[in-house]
């Protein structure tokens, strides 16, 4: 017997699918189950205790902890849907929390929501909403995903000041075929609205921060405990050579940074490089940053044709190297395994740990081809001998 599909694409009534619903205890998560659950899907609220950090699991903007877990268990109870907590403390730990210190401890700018995407939510937690026989993972991501032949593939949401596409570029062919993302064809104000309506206790509630885990936003407390080495103190260098003065741990510094370096010379300085063999910031003019070309890492392709099917000449895409930036003009390159990305336009700032996302366009319904981990990045001719030229020189602290 052949079923008619549902509005989540699945075959079948609603009410004969069940859908496992990711509650973080916010307002996107609970809208997602509160939707699914008034068109009469065969809801399951599963929360995941995450960490446990003290102040952070009662302060505004946290998830996954304290009166999160709560605000996830009293909109269950509204709906009348059951409610799961389950402990992944310790898989959060070893597969986002130590990653995220190790990194930056290397001097990298890592990004802890890709990790917890890739790691807990879409593998760990779909792998139990399969045992609990969900026939869908829903999440209150704002992405769009659609068929696309026999797969499915993800499209940026509706609503660009929330597009959440950039996190997501490490997801599987296989998850995006069993996630679904309710949310990617709304607004947040739309659905405050529905949360209102129906509601929800969680209506008006504050929205989560990225680094969710990391009391009163200071991530150098986590990084300095778990890394001390990443906390020790050395030597700020300009490009050129010279010493300018020390620095308290390369933990509170990043690619780009020009306010707060601790040094005054005349000129604008910014953060280009951190050796973090060396305990060396170093600093240099705004054209020190510039950068076309960026080599990537552990690359997730989601295109149709296969990544080695690129031609020599290269794939145009767009790509994303903030979150918060458009899509801009680029070419895809992959020599003997090693995916290269030029940038049309340039971009500065780029820190290794950061993610370089691909897109089809810059439309606002531009696909998601998938992503990489940025390892490194080729800045103009000048810059590069200079670099090179520092680190060739034994090194010797002053202090």
């Amino acid at each position: 017997m052949q079923f008619a599909m549902n509005s989540l694409d699945l075959p079948g009534r609603p009410e004969d699918t069940r859908v496992v619903v990711a509650m973080s205890g916010g307002v996107d998560s609970s809208v997602v189950a509160a939707i699914l659950k008034r068109k009469n899907y065969d809801v399951v609220g599963v929360t995941l205790q995450l960490y446990d950090h003290g102040a952070a699991t009662h302060r505004a903007g946290s998830c996954c902890a304290g009166r999160d877990i709560d605000d996830a268990r009293r909109v269950c109870e509204t709906l009348g849907i059951p409610h799961y907590v389950l402990d992944y403390e310790a898989r959060f730990r070893e597969a986002v929390i130590d990653p995220f210190a190790q990194s930056y401890a290397a001097g990298e700018t890592p990004i802890p929501c890709v990790s917890c995407n890739q790691t807990v939510k879409f593998a760990d937690l779909l792998a139990t909403a399969q045992d609990l026989g969900a026939e869908a993972l829903a999440t209150g991501h704002y992405i769009r995903s659609r068929a696309n032949g026999a797969h499915r593939a993800m499209y940026r949401p509706v609503d660009g000041d929330r597009d959440q596409s950039y996190f997501l570029f490490a997801t599987t062919q296989a998850q995006i075929d069993y996630l679904r993302f309710p949310l990617g064809g709304m607004s947040k104000p739309d659905v405050r609205k529905i949360a209102e309506e129906m509601n929800l206790s969680v209506a008006t509630k504050q929205d989560s921060q990225d680094i969710c885990f990391v009391p009163q936003g200071r991530y150098s407390d986590i990084i300095a405990k778990l890394r001390p080495e990443a906390a020790s103190p050395g030597d700020i260098v300009h490009i050129d050579g010279r010493v300018l003065g020390r620095h308290e741990g390369i933990l509170r510094y990043t690619i780009g940074q020009r306010r707060g370096i601790g040094v005054a010379t005349g000129e604008p300085l910014f953060v280009v490089h951190l050796d973090a063999e060396h305990a060396r910031v170093v600093v240099g003019p705004r054209e020190a940053l510039a950068t076309r070309k960026i080599y990537l890492r552990a690359t997730n392709w989601l295109g149709d044709e296969p990544l080695d099917a690129i031609p020599a000449e290269g794939l145009s895409i767009y790509a994303k190297v903030r979150s918060t930036r458009p899509p801009r003009p680029a070419i895809l390159h992959v020599d003997k395994n090693q995916v290269i990305v030029e940038l049309a336009d340039g971009e500065s700032g780029i820190a290794p740990g950061q993610a370089c996302v691909f897109y089809s366009d810059d439309s606002d319904d531009s696909r998601v081809l998938g992503g990489g981990f940025i390892e490194r990045s080729e800045r103009d001719a000048d810059a590069e001998r200079m670099l090179a030229q520092l680190a060739s020189v034994p090194y010797r602290s002053v202090a």
